[in-house]
């Protein structure tokens, strides 16, 4: 059977976008005789207020869209999290890193032999300072020793993943270790980070295919990569096209003249929503 799944974060209003992809998602799932779920994506405790996740409930209610319950909470499932960055750290496939983001930004400013720094999923790939550190010190993350990973995989060319209408992409080795890098497993202050958390909750809530914008294509690679390191089914993915704003930058919480909570107040209907998105 089919799974979509929506995975908001509640730390701010959902605007136009958010509503196109649960929109797309929810279809997708109906259609196909399938189940739609929704995963409140809540790890970063500072962030996220309980009056955003009442709204993403109320927004999604408002389009017509419905879910199965129970509806799941990162914020209750961190000895999930735990246990996958345990086996991984039992392969040998992670290290702590004491760096801060001033030392992460320092040693990205420095004269580099091999050029200027890349940009990555999650920003500027990290230059591996901790990677063959031995002394002790305070840790702020548990990263992924992504070459390590993929010797461990025997090379990942025959690693894949299909693309919803484009068929199937392979996994590039260099790629994964020169534009991705080590990713961050867990942060200190939240206990684990969204790659790692999407993964495990992925095949907990047993999705067979996630729905997503073409913003969160590049992390697929990563996500592949996690799955055959733990052991997980990997899903269809299907990225969508961007709404945007009419400066045509993509939208962002911070859009608040896009919230789907204010079209709602100003009278507009749930068919006026899905016209505005080209649904």
């Amino acid at each position: 059977m089919i799974r979509e799944r929506f995975a908001p974060s509640p730390t701010g209003l959902l605007h136009l976008g958010h509503g196109f992809s649960a929109l797309t998602a929810f279809e997708a799932a109906r259609c196909a005789g399938g189940e739609f779920l929704l995963r409140i994506e809540d790890i970063d405790r500072g962030r996220c207020r309980v009056e955003y996740e009442q709204a993403i409930y109320k927004d999604l209610k408002w389009l017509g869209i419905s879910w199965n319950e129970p509806v799941m909470r990162q914020s209750d499932r961190m000895p999930a999290y735990n246990a996958a960055l345990a086996q991984l750290a039992k392969l040998n496939l992670t290290y702590a890193c004491c760096c801060t983001r001033k030392d992460i930004a320092a040693a990205l400013s420095a004269p580099q032999e091999g050029g200027d720094p890349v940009a990555g999923p999650d920003g500027t790939v990290y230059p591996g300072t901790c990677r063959q550190r031995n002394r002790m010190a305070a840790t702020n993350a548990i990263r992924l020793n992504m070459r390590k990973a993929v010797d461990h995989l025997g090379g990942v060319e025959n690693l894949s993943y299909f693309e919803q209408d484009q068929g199937k992409t392979y996994l590039d080795p260099e790629m994964l270790i020169q534009s991705c890098g080590d990713i961050v497993l867990a942060r200190k202050d939240i206990g684990t980070s969204y790659h790692l958390a999407v993964v495990v909750d992925d095949a907990a809530q047993e999705i067979t295919h996630v729905t997503r914008g073409m913003d969160m294509a590049p992390a697929t690679p990563i996500h592949r990569l996690l799955q055959a390191l733990l052991g997980l089914p990997t899903p269809i993915y299907r990225h969508h096209r961007l709404i945007r704003d009419d400066a045509g930058k993509r939208l962002a919480k911070r859009h608040d003249a896009m919230a789907l909570g204010k079209y709602r107040d100003e009278g507009k209907t749930p068919q006026d929503i899905r016209n505005m998105v080209g649904l």
